[in-house]
């Protein structure tokens, strides 16, 4: 009988390689047998600690939450450890993910450089991350030098919250480093040479012409904004240009670097972020996911547009279960897309449709940009929740109207054929529909369970979720049996990876955040967009904000973008009179919709890849669903009653 250890080894040798032009596998040919066993051997090991804390994390807070409410027994360490794992699952999933070629990051120059000068930039962004990696290291000894002798209330001691920290930037060091062995010597020197260069310039023009030298700040937004043209994943960019302003005379010692970045991801409400992602998995593979989207093909399935309607509830509804836009994104799309082919449907329109719908789920609860604005910007969680039903409601009418208006009649299809739609939606005797209806059912329980939850105060977003993943686990291994050992290393490696992902760049952004607070951006910022509204009025403020979100969410991905902005424009916008709620949810969906939309959007071209259109041919029939989603941002921006009627009627705002 297999240990858990190597059930978990045999899972992750089991997937696949990253590509080579992501960041965990970017640099070059195979590597020499020692050095692979290197780089395959501490992913193992970073991808068993990441995923057995997770479990934990699941375990202590499900345990706190039982003794809390049937044994009246709070268990007062759980907080504090709680913290310690989540500060692992979100450096040391980092690093699983930067292994594993999942990190964000802008491609568009990236993918168009081929050759010597494409391998000289990979060796740029390898270096980076070395860069980083290092100081990483370097900067959390220090914290763990300042702080040795502390504890917490618990007893354990102050240092345990940074050894996650100083261990991660090794690993990451040592990825990275052996992605730079990949590289021809010419490509490695030129690389290294490059970096040499800019540093030494830098280093003469602060010396001969102190006066004239640019200010930390500026070398932070410059620094950070090259990083992200060359492909530098999105949360090594952030770190390297809070880096830049460290080591150029900013008002801050290098030492808060790690600091800062641990104190970003401490909190325990921010274990709704991995506890949603794995809920969302498991129902992806204990069968809750095909079930639900079967149940709606069957309600709508053969109408005009049906399978557009099915599309637009099924991630309604999955955005109200899984919380990540990752999962909801594949779990519709890889179950749909293909329905939609076989129907003989046009699929650039669908995969369109798919990247609006996402949009929409932005502000369906228990989504993880809203748990994470909530966090940084100080604003009620269920209150956000409850504020974006009504939104949510609105703007998938809008969609399902352009997209049933839009549809090909019954009986037709882009190629001219019969509608294949009968035979994606066979007819079904009493007891299939009855069975059915049963299975799909165990998600709409799900659904009850996480608004019953947080909307009714019975618990916390994150009680909630740890609730909602064993919930899972309890239907896929008891009820379908469709849960196999493998399955669950599996997905307990890709939870720990994607939630590494999203935590260590709110973590990034947090050390970001840091230094635009030292600098008083917020205060120079608060006077010049206060000056504007008082000049043209507030509706004006409104349409810059949401303008430079969607703006900001095209080019940062969706958490960066809100938790450097949020925290700086909301208090603008209470001093000017704003529903903090309103204003919330306005971010938010403007937020989504850079992150969807063409040509930079992320998130449009994780919808591309699991529709396998080119996001060129997407363009252009997303252009009415934008269209749609536009129009509804401005009624919230000049009726604010969409955002907050219902959380005053629950007494939420």
């Amino acid at each position: 009988m297999r240990l858990p250890t190597e059930r978990l080894n045999v899972a992750v040798a089991a997937l696949p390689e990253p590509p080579l032009s992501s960041p965990g596998g970017m640099l070059g040919p195979v590597l020499p047998v020692a050095k692979g066993r290197l780089a395959r051997g501490l992913e193992l090991a970073i991808a068993i600690a990441a995923s057995l804390t997770l479990v934990a994390s699941l375990v202590v807070v499900f345990i706190s939450v039982i003794s809390r409410y049937f044994f009246n027994n709070p268990l007062a360490w759980a907080g504090e450890i709680s913290g310690t794992m989540l500060v692992t699952i979100g450096f040391f999933g980092g690093a699983l993910a930067l292994a594993r070629g999942e990190h964000l990051g802008v491609a568009a120059l990236r993918s168009r450089l081929h050759g010597w000068m494409g391998e000289v930039n990979e060796g740029l962004i390898a270096w980076i991350v070395v860069i980083v990696a290092v100081a990483l290291c370097w900067s959390s000894q220090a914290i763990i030098d300042a702080v040795a002798g502390q504890t917490m209330a618990s007893g354990v001691p102050e240092a345990f919250n940074y050894y996650p920290v100083l261990i991660s930037g090794g690993v990451m060091a040592v990825f990275a480093i052996v992605d730079l062995v990949r590289l021809k010597a010419r490509a490695l020197l030129a690389s290294a040479g490059i970096l040499t260069a800019v540093a030494a310039i830098w280093g003469l023009w602060e010396y001969l012409l102190p006066d004239l030298a640019p200010l930390p700040i500026v070398l932070l937004l410059v620094g950070f904004a090259i990083a992200l043209i060359i492909g530098v994943p999105i949360a090594f960019a952030l770190c390297l240009g809070a880096l830049l302003y460290f080591w150029t005379g900013g008002s801050a010692p290098i030492a808060l670097f790690a600091q800062q970045m641990e104190s970003g991801i401490s909190n325990v409400v921010l274990l709704a972020i991995p506890f949603f992602v794995l809920a969302g998995l498991v129902m992806e593979i204990n069968g809750m996911s095909k079930r639900l989207i079967d149940l709606l093909l069957l309600g709508a399935g053969r109408s005009r547009g049906g399978l557009r309607i099915v599309m637009i509830a099924a991630m309604a509804l999955f955005s109200g279960i899984s919380g990540s836009k990752s999962a909801d994104v594949a779990a519709v799309g890889t179950t749909l897309l293909p329905a939609i082919r076989k129907a003989g449907q046009d699929d650039k329109d669908a995969v369109a449709l798919l990247a609006a719908t996402a949009i929409m789920g932005e502000t369906i609860p228990p989504c993880i940009n809203m748990i994470i604005l909530g966090y940084v910007a100080n604003l009620s969680i269920g209150g956000l929740f409850v504020a974006g039903i009504v939104p949510a409601a609105v703007i998938g009418l809008a969609l399902l109207v352009v997209a049933v208006t839009t549809a090909p009649r019954a009986g037709q299809t882009v190629t001219g054929s019969s509608d294949g739609t009968a035979a994606i939606v066979p007819r079904r005797s009493r007891s299939q529909i009855l069975k059915l209806v049963g299975g799909a059912s165990t998600a709409l329980v799900m659904i009850v369970i996480i608004f019953g939850g947080i909307l009714g105060g019975i618990a916390t977003p994150t009680e909630v979720a740890a609730f909602a993943v064993v919930y899972a686990f309890v239907v896929g291994g008891l009820i379908f049996r469709e849960m196999k050992v493998g399955m669950t290393a599996s997905f307990l490696v890709r939870s720990a990876s994607l939630s590494g992902m999203i935590l260590f760049i709110v973590a990034a952004a947090q050390a970001v955040t840091y230094v635009l607070t030292a600098e008083q951006v917020p205060q120079t910022m608060a006077q010049s967009l206060v000056g504007l509204a008082q000049a043209h009025g507030t509706w004006l403020f409104l349409l810059v904000c949401t303008a430079m979100l969607i703006v900001m969410g095209s080019v940062l991905e969706g958490a960066p973008a809100l938790i450097i902005f949020g925290p700086l424009l909301l208090p603008i916008a209470v001093q000017l009179g704003v529903n903090e709620l309103q204003f919330g949810i306005l971010l938010i969906l403007a937020m989504g919709l850079g992150l969807f939309s063409p040509p930079l959007g992320v998130g449009l071209y994780t919808a591309c890849a699991i529709g396998g259109v080119p996001m060129e041919k997407v363009a252009r029939p997303m252009v009415k669903y934008l269209a749609a989603i536009v129009i509804v941002l401005i009624g919230i921006i000049f009726f604010p009653w969409l955002t907050q009627a219902l959380p005053h009627a629950l007494g939420l705002g």
